[in-house]
């Protein structure tokens, strides 16, 4: 029997989701949490096979959680309506075992736990063409730069904190700005995280 813990902050669907998978044979929904935080507590608390959760919820969203039990036996799928690739990309990292769509038929969702049970990872194929089709444009190291510009870090900063002068880290704003095809820090920062690239 494949222990569930599901986490969805919209009741309905929390309920009609629990339903669904407890008709299945092999099934059994043992948790339900309206929150990412209550996501990890019930996983720590009821040690699921797996735990099914949407991304955006209070508290906690389901890419906090995710993060948080990486290391934890539980395989976690992520079931969201968002199709981004900076929440795939950011799921990816946290060594999530699925990445599917809400919009999947149920069987599918039955069919991907299986698969996941047997130690293979589903990720909804539409993900991967966006994951491929937009490849981050920057070096590992403007890369190092355009995160240290997100976490606030003024020109002066970041020189020091990767031992290059105020002029390196100028050109290599400019070369991001150019690259990202954006006139502002501001905007390069919200490009790559909403890419995940950060």
């Amino acid at each position: 029997m494949i222990r569930i813990v599901l986490a969805e902050d919209q009741k309905m669907l929390l309920g009609a989701l629990g339903s669904l998978l407890d008709l299945k044979e092999d099934m059994e929904v043992v948790g339900k949490a309206e929150n990412g935080e209550m996501a990890v507590q019930q996983v720590l608390e009821l040690n699921p096979d797996v735990c099914i959760m949407d991304i955006e919820m209070p508290i906690k969203t389901g890419l906090e959680a995710a993060e948080e039990l990486k290391d934890h036996p539980c395989k976690v799928i992520i079931l969201t309506t968002f199709a981004r690739t900076g929440y795939f990309e950011r799921a990816r990292k946290a060594k999530v075992n699925g990445y599917l769509l809400k919009d999947s038929p149920s069987e599918e969702l039955a069919d991907s736990i299986r698969t996941i049970m047997e130690g293979r990872r589903v990720y909804a194929p539409e993900l991967i063409d966006m994951a491929y089709d937009n490849p981050n444009p920057l070096t590992q190291r403007e890369t190092e730069v355009m995160k240290l510009i997100a976490n606030g870090k003024t020109t002066k900063e970041i020189a020091g904190e990767l031992f290059i002068t105020n002029g390196t880290v100028r050109n290599y704003v400019s070369v991001i700005l150019e690259k990202l095809e954006v006139t502002n820090r501001i905007e390069a920062i919200t490009i790559c995280r909403e890419k995940g690239w950060i």
